[in-house]
């Protein structure tokens, strides 16, 4: 089998229209459901995977928003992901997906259940391709839209962040 080595990386435009992304409602970015498992009693899915494409373009990043279970991150190409983690005990941290993993960067990275995160193609990149994977699977029931005001009080130390990285 040949082995297609593009000359120049893709453009988002033509990751999104291969693809076939659409907008990720609240949240932002656009995205498709990748795979789904069977149903559970409960209705969920027992797994969901998505593929997802941010941009460095004004307004275009995950809004901050928590879920009830875990949820791993997988990069796959472009820029680094700088993600923003709000944890329950008051704590937060940064992690950075991308290809440095010996710089420090995560290709696969988990964010336990309950953390409010968001993120954001890293400073001078210009888009980021990335996976999200759950289990039992993603409803859009489980999303927790995060509030500005209420996530800045609670974190101050990142009230900037907070602020860029929310939506109404």
């Amino acid at each position: 089998m040949a082995r297609h080595t593009p000359a120049v990386p893709p453009s988002p435009q033509a990751l999104a229209e291969f693809y076939g992304l659409e907008p990720l409602p609240r949240e932002g970015g656009r995205y498709r459901r990748t795979w789904a498992g069977p149903a559970r009693p409960d209705g969920r899915p027992e797994g969901s995977a998505i593929i997802v494409l941010l941009t460095a373009e004004p307004r275009d990043h995950s809004a901050l928003h928590r879920l009830p279970t875990d949820e791993v991150w997988h990069f796959y190409l472009g820029d680094p992901l700088t993600l923003l983690l709000l944890e329950p005990s008051g704590g937060t941290r940064t992690a950075v997906l991308g290809p440095d993993v010996l710089g420090g960067q995560h290709v696969q990275f988990t964010v336990p259940a309950g953390t409010w995160m968001g993120a954001e193609v890293a400073d001078g990149g210009a888009w980021s391709l990335f996976g999200c994977t759950m289990a039992p699977g993603f409803t859009f029931e489980d999303y927790e839209h995060g509030d500005a005001a209420e996530l800045a009080a609670r974190y101050p130390q990142e009230a900037a962040r907070i602020t860029a990285l929310s939506r109404p």
